[in-house]
């Protein structure tokens, strides 16, 4: 999305989100599971409609706590249905869930969600493309096809594209320690 270079500096919506967090690594868990409702939810729609959903989104879902969410009911799911401030799609409301309680389940199986994204980020000590982690997503989350994975690996800094070489955000993310995944060696 190096285009996204050319429009969100100054733009009243994009620009805070295209400086300080696209391509951005992040490691808790609450911000990781935010990050893939996000991107689910804008399936179909544009990155602003979700960026100005955003607030709607974290009182919806509870601060997008993993916990909380994996423990919804119908009452929750009703809510969320029902509630104008986000998106009231029912394949995305069940994704949030399921997704939550897979999130928890990675706590045991691998550590938390970021864990489990470092040791998928090799496949056989090469970097996995994005058709590897596309067929990994789709095995282990729900509505997460090829867009959908790729965005929110790439807002992540875990698949370069994020910026655009002269984009100035690209030179402070090379910077950053630690690097985002793609940018190690």
């Amino acid at each position: 999305m190096s285009g996204y270079c050319d429009f969100a500096p100054g733009h009243p919506v994009h620009a805070s989100y295209h400086a300080t967090e696209y391509g951005f690594p992040q490691r808790e868990e609450s911000a990781l599971f935010e990050r893939l409702l996000l991107e689910i939810n804008q399936a179909g729609l544009s990155w602003e409609t979700i960026l100005k959903k955003r607030d709607g989104f974290r009182r919806a879902y509870h601060d997008f706590d993993v916990d909380t969410v994996a423990g919804y009911g119908e009452r929750d799911r009703a809510r969320l249905l029902a509630d104008p401030g986000i998106i009231r799609n029912r394949l995305k409301v069940d994704a949030a869930i399921h997704n939550a309680q897979v999130v928890r389940g990675l706590r045991d199986s691998h550590g938390g969600f970021a864990e489990w994204l470092d040791a998928h980020f090799r496949n056989d000590g090469q970097t996995r493309s994005k058709a590897d982690w596309v067929k990994l997503f789709r095995k282990t989350f729900r509505f997460t096809g090829g867009e959908i994975t790729g965005e929110f690996l790439m807002s992540l800094g875990y698949l370069p594209g994020a910026h655009h070489e002269a984009c100035p955000v690209q030179r402070k993310l090379a910077k950053l320690r630690p690097k985002p995944m793609w940018m190690r060696p």
